[in-house]
C-alpha cells in the first residue's frame, strides 16, 4: 500500500484530499490511491447525502469531533478536499495510517 498522502497546510488547518466512492456496498476508508484518501459510502451523490456520509466516515475512522472537519472543495465532485482543524499533521497522518491498516 502506498502511503503517499498529500497533506497540505492551510493556515492552522490541514487539507485532506479525498476520492469519494458513492453507491458503494459499505461505508469505509479503502486506503490511499493517487495521493488521496479513498472513502466508500453507501449513499447516493444527491442533495449532499454522500458528503454527509463521507464526513461521518472520516470523523469516526479518524476519531475527530464534528467541529474539527469541514468540506472545503469538491461539493459535487468525486475528488474532494476537507479541512481538518485542531490536530497536528503528524497526528492526523498516524490516525490515517491506523484507519487504513484496519480496512485491510
Amino acid at each position: 500500500m502506498n502511503l503517499s498522502l498529500n497533506l497540505e497546510m492551510d493556515g492552522t488547518a490541514i487539507l485532506l484530499p479525498v476520492r469519494a466512492q458513492p453507491r458503494s456496498s459499505k461505508n469505509a476508508i479503502e486506503g490511499i490511491h493517487d495521493g488521496r484518501l479513498k472513502i466508500c459510502v453507501t449513499q447516493v451523490p444527491e442533495k449532499g447525502k454522500a458528503n454527509k456520509a463521507l464526513l461521518k466516515v472520516i470523523q469516526s475512522a479518524l476519531k475527530l469531533k464534528r467541529s474539527q472537519i469541514e468540506l472545503y472543495k469538491g461539493e459535487t465532485a468525486a475528488l474532494k478536499v476537507f479541512r481538518v482543524h485542531e490536530i497536528s499533521r503528524e497526528e492526523l497522518y498516524s490516525r490515517i495510517v491506523a484507519a487504513t491498516a484496519q480496512s485491510r
